[in-house]
């Protein structure tokens, strides 16, 4: 279209050019869209706002596109707004901890960029090097140090934000006291790129560790694995960076697809990788290891371990964790939940998900796995061996998402809600809550241009 000639020949792609950009990294969703717009700056993203509103086309803005939701692609007729030529970086400040960067920045790009700074970013996920900072802001996203450091809002000081009418709401002061008014910043992360396009983002930097640790533990149930995340809090609550649990059965897929070593000299029920960092140069985090280890081992709430001897070894020990979703999808069909519920009722769900799931159908298989230290479970599942999930999987979801708010919970607890979580939204959600979120879209985006059929659908209030 000439309409966003503008933007050159890098900027704007049509044709075979845009199929990278046309479905979501699960194949399930995406049409082909009009475009895909890809702007240099904040301003050239205004003037692709202001010029798809007076041409009626839907704008559905995209970072890296590692969405399980299918909240990044085009559905009816839209253009796609990549940010991808958007992946600046400021300078450092190291008294106050922050930076600023552009929302096109690659996550691994930070974290690399920031090697040597003395300070890191902790925010850690397994897509990494390819889901870029504004994304990662729209969808809130947690990962494995949430329990410690906060979600992308917490992780936020200032955005820059084009708004729905094109203009540019200038959010950007780099402290972390900023009470004068609603806060603006938090009502955009989660939003889903539904109330404006992030462009740029003050971020909070934490102190670089001198020291890391990291333990792979094997656990007889899971409530040997709360029993003994609660005494790894009480004894070495300071020090823990991650505590990521996964399940034999997911376990067997990865082994199996991925040919990773096991390192310990037992398999169990369920495993727990346990991560330890300090700045302080005095403390030992092997001592501290060895004295929660002996613990839990003499409590019956380990059955066996091991501490990782070097940096190779702690990257083999994560990897076990972090394939856990690969493993899983090469071995066939499967149904993803990302529910959370209190750490103490970890087992009784997993437990009652796995009574509903053998109701529904004998044989489901049952992968979960996610981060004790918030409750986030990932509970992936996958049909009979040799066989297909029944016509009424969608039944499942809905009755696992509302055991999972039953239990004080959410069915949404880390990856949004993007376009497949709208009817259980529906469902599960008190219509008080459902109309509140519609009434702050219709306030800020009332022609509906921003990601139609994300999180609300396509109702209009």
């Amino acid at each position: 279209m000439e309409d966003f000639a503008f933007l050159g020949p890098a900027g704007w792609l049509t044709g075979a050019d845009a199929l990278p950009y046309q479905r979501d990294w699960l194949n399930r969703y995406g049409v082909a869209p009009v475009g895909v717009a890809r702007p240099a700056s904040t301003g050239e993203v205004a003037e692709v706002i202001a010029r798809a509103r007076d041409m009626g086309l839907a704008v559905v803005p995209q970072g890296g596109n590692t969405g399980l939701c299918g909240a990044a692609v085009a559905e009816g007729r839209a253009l796609i707004l990549s940010l991808n030529r958007m992946a600046a970086m400021g300078e450092i400040d190291p008294d106050g901890g922050t930076v600023e960067v552009e929302a096109g920045l690659v996550l691994g790009d930070l974290h690399a960029r920031l090697e040597g700074s003395g300070l890191v970013f902790p925010l850690h996920l397994g897509a990494e090097g390819s889901a870029r900072i504004g994304g990662l802001i729209a969808t809130n996203a947690g990962g494995s140090q949430a329990f410690r450091h906060g979600t992308m809002a917490d992780l936020v000081l200032g955005l820059e934000v084009v708004l729905a009418d094109g203009t540019i709401w200038d959010g950007r002061r780099a402290v972390q006291k900023d009470n004068a008014g609603y806060a603006l910043r938090r009502l955009f992360a989660g939003s889903e790129g539904t109330l404006g396009i992030i462009t740029r983002a003050v971020l909070r930097l934490a102190p670089e560790p001198r020291q890391e640790a990291t333990a792979l533990l094997a656990l007889p149930d899971a409530g040997a694995l709360v029993a003994f995340g609660r005494h790894l809090r009480a004894t070495a609550g300071e020090f823990l960076a991650a505590m990521e649990f996964f399940s034999d059965q997911g376990l067997d897929w990865t082994l199996k697809h991925l040919a990773l070593d096991w390192p310990l000299e037992s398999r169990a029920p369920v495993y727990l990788l346990v991560s330890l960092s300090t700045t302080s140069a005095q403390v030992s985090l092997d001592q501290i290891f060895a004295e929660v280890l002996e613990a839990g081992m003499g409590q019956g709430l380990v059955t066996d371990g091991a501490v990782a001897a070097s940096l190779a070894q702690r990257s083999a020990f994560w990897r076990l964790r972090e394939e856990q979703p690969e493993g899983q999808r090469l071995e066939g069909a499967q149904v993803k939940h990302d529910i959370s519920v209190p750490v103490a009722r970890i087992p009784a769900f997993l437990a009652k998900g796995a009574d509903l799931c053998a109701a529904h159908q004998p044989g489901i298989r049952i992968n979960p796995f996610g981060h004790l230290g918030d409750g986030n479970i990932h509970y992936n599942i996958s049909p009979p061996e040799g066989a297909e999930f029944g016509p009424d999987i969608g039944n499942l979801s809905l009755q696992l998402g509302a055991l999972a708010q039953e239990m004080g919970g959410s069915f949404a607890a880390e990856h949004g809600l993007g376009r497949s979580k709208v009817s259980l939204a529906d469902h599960l959600r008190s219509p008080v809550e459902r109309r509140l979120m519609a009434k702050v879209k219709a306030a800020l985006d009332p022609d509906g241009l921003l990601n139609p059929g994300v999180i609300l659908g396509n109702r209009k209030e």
